[in-house]
């Protein structure tokens, strides 16, 4: 299997995922084989270094949305430990290339472990990056993990009522409301590596920055897997918050609907 060679920018983003794997394990919020990270490197590449690199190469039969044909993927591996990112990257995950006609893969970079094959959640995350490149295109990054106190929160009571459960997030510190405006998505239930799954999670990106999927994790998408992580990092800020105060034991007083209404400004 021979290696694309990769731009310098693209060398920079790889660091900056190893950085956050980092983080999500540090958090426990990337348990085993738990949570995975794509990129979309479309633009990071010329034709002509993406015809070189897929020149002779087999493609892996997979059924995309249509319009996901020539982008160029970076995506965690199935069975791998998002841990496995930050000293070894190149076993842990690959960048892939879509054919033009949408039906299948080839793998330019990575994917170096015996029995590699991307994360089942590709349909997912395909149709995210798809997604993103026709309403939102400077979001190129998708992270989903576990994170502990929102995960929580889904099984509240409190996750039926999508507004009440953001007013009372946010109410809990000024940078939650600053920093993840729109807000997180109550995405309902579906089954993991599935079409429906990936349907539900684009309604939600439609109007919120995090999509809390029910009983299982959240997910979130920026500029870059940074930008990312961050928004899922401050709304879990906000959740375990409010958590705590529960467990402490009171109803937290919280930022008035008023001065959430005034900090809209830097939003």
């Amino acid at each position: 299997m021979s290696d694309i060679k990769l731009p310098i920018e693209v060398q920079n983003e790889l660091k900056k995922i190893s950085k956050v794997a980092g983080y999500l394990w540090q958090r426990e919020w990337a348990e085993r084989n738990a949570g995975n990270i794509s990129m979309n490197l479309t633009s990071f590449f010329t034709n002509e270094e993406v015809s070189e690199a897929i020149n002779g190469k087999e493609f892996t039969p997979f059924d995309f949305p249509k319009g996901c044909g020539g982008f160029v993927l970076f995506i965690t591996g199935t069975g791998c430990y998002l841990r496995s990112l930050i000293d070894g990257i190149e076993e842990a995950s690959c960048i892939l290339y879509i054919n033009e006609e949408a039906t299948g893969y080839t793998i330019i970079w990575g994917g170096k472990r015996d029995g590699f094959g991307p994360t089942c959640e590709l349909i997912s995350h395909s149709s995210i990056h798809l997604f993103n490149a026709e309403n939102n295109p400077t979001h190129l990054a998708i992270v989903h993990t576990h994170p502990l106190e929102l995960i929580v929160m889904s099984h509240h009571p409190l996750f039926d009522n999508e507004e009440e459960l953001n007013r009372q997030i946010w109410m809990m510190c000024p940078e939650v409301r600053v920093f993840v405006p729109k807000g997180i998505h109550c995405t309902p239930y579906a089954l993991s590596s599935t079409a429906a799954l990936a349907k539900v999670t684009i309604e939600a990106f439609k109007t919120r920055n995090v999509s809390l999927w029910e009983k299982h994790g959240a997910t979130a998408t920026g500029e870059d897997v940074e930008k990312a992580w961050d928004y899922l990092d401050v709304a879990n800020k906000g959740a375990k918050l409010l958590l705590m105060s529960w467990a402490a034991g009171f109803k937290p007083a919280g930022l008035s609907d008023t001065q959430l209404k005034e900090l809209e400004q830097f939003t």
